[in-house]
């Protein structure tokens, strides 16, 4: 019997692969360029305040 490996995915990655999925589907960069954008979209939208998103 073969064990199925979960892998734990936090919902700030969850939030990260969307960010990088539509980077990618809108932009021919490098996966490594996708990642670093996403890093510093993601951040900013996370520092806008709740009252304004």
């Amino acid at each position: 019997m073969t064990k199925k490996e979960i892998k734990f995915r936090s919902p700030y990655d969850k939030r990260l692969q969307l960010v990088v999925d539509t980077i990618q589907r809108h932009e021919k960069l490098s996966d490594q360029a996708t990642s670093a954008l996403a890093v510093h979209v993601l951040h900013a939208l996370d520092h806008i305040p709740e009252r304004v998103r």
